[in-house]
């Protein structure tokens, strides 16, 4: 069975990937624990691994999600490129509910979520400067166009643990920072595909405007749900645009993170983190280092 150098990582309401033939699931175990429901097919002519984040019929809480199990299981199976779907709300009143949002910036005010593969005696500060991949986003961009969206270019995503939505406090904070949207999911989703050495990328879909905006009641789930319906055709049709015009080679500096990034001297690195991060640092380690093979 082949693997897949595409990944989509599907939010709320993104449960499925309409085209994707040929569909296998795939179990994996990981030394984080069980990952996602993943499933790979071909979509455009690619072999894509779709990863749904919060589990069939949106079991599991924004908290809660095995980061960093679906990040190793989707490395391990060779993917290269990950394009991450997230329902947001807006901050500014010009990213409307029912636009799309592609950010280039992200602040975390999450609190306890395991948020990198280091530790345990291997030591790595990756740059994370642009937290997604520029390359990725800019196609992102043109095919959420392409698919007849409102789509706005840059800005900056605060994820925030949830489950509850902000207080108008918060979002009167948060407007202050000068921030775009919020999410609940892109961190530490982001930096840990930048950890394996992943181009990773979001298209965000605006479902409401938070609690700050006056002329709109506050965020509710059902707003949410109900938006969400409205902007899954044009996030599935973004995708599959994205698949198809894909290079076969990555332009950006995404797949050599890791180069100036270690710092511990691998071979100091104890053997049992040298086997459980071995797709994340395989091509780093000294020759004849183990492979993690499960438990």
């Amino acid at each position: 069975m082949s693997g897949a150098k595409v990944a989509v990582i599907g939010g709320s309401g993104f449960y499925q990937m309409d085209g994707l033939a040929g569909v296998e699931e795939r179990r994996i175990e990981t030394p984080f624990g069980a990952p996602s429901e993943i499933m790979i097919g071909t979509l455009e002519g690619q072999r894509v691994a779709f990863l749904t984040r919060h589990g069939v019929g949106h079991r599991v809480l924004p908290s809660e999600v095995p980061y960093r199990a679906n990040i190793w299981a989707l490395k391990s199976l060779g993917v290269q490129r990950i394009v991450a779907i997230n329902a947001v709300g807006s901050m500014r009143e010009e990213m409307a509910p029912g636009h799309f949002v592609v950010p280039d910036q992200l602040i975390d005010s999450t609190q306890g979520r395991a948020g990198t593969f280091f530790g345990r005696g291997l030591v790595a500060h990756i740059a994370f400067d642009q937290p997604f991949c520029p390359e990725l986003s800019g196609m992102l961009v043109g095919a959420a166009q392409s698919a007849g969206a409102t789509v706005h270019r840059g800005g900056t995503y605060v994820a925030v643990d949830g489950p509850a939505f902000s207080t108008k406090a918060e979002t009167g904070l948060y407007r202050s920072w000068g921030i775009s949207i919020i999410g609940m999911t892109a961190l530490p989703e982001a930096r840990l595909a930048r950890e394996a050495e992943i181009c990773y990328a979001t298209l965000a879909y605006v479902t409401d405007y938070d609690t700050w905006h006056e002329d709109h009641e506050p965020v509710t789930a059902d707003v949410i749900i109900g938006m969400i319906l409205k902007s899954v055709t044009a996030a599935r049709d973004a995708v599959r645009d994205v698949v198809r015009r894909l290079p076969v080679e990555r332009g950006c500096p995404c797949g050599e993170t890791l180069a100036k990034a270690l710092i511990t001297p691998l071979h100091l690195v104890p053997e049992e983190t040298r086997r459980d991060l071995a797709p994340i640092i395989g091509k780093y380690m000294p020759a004849g280092a183990e492979s993690w093979h499960g438990r």
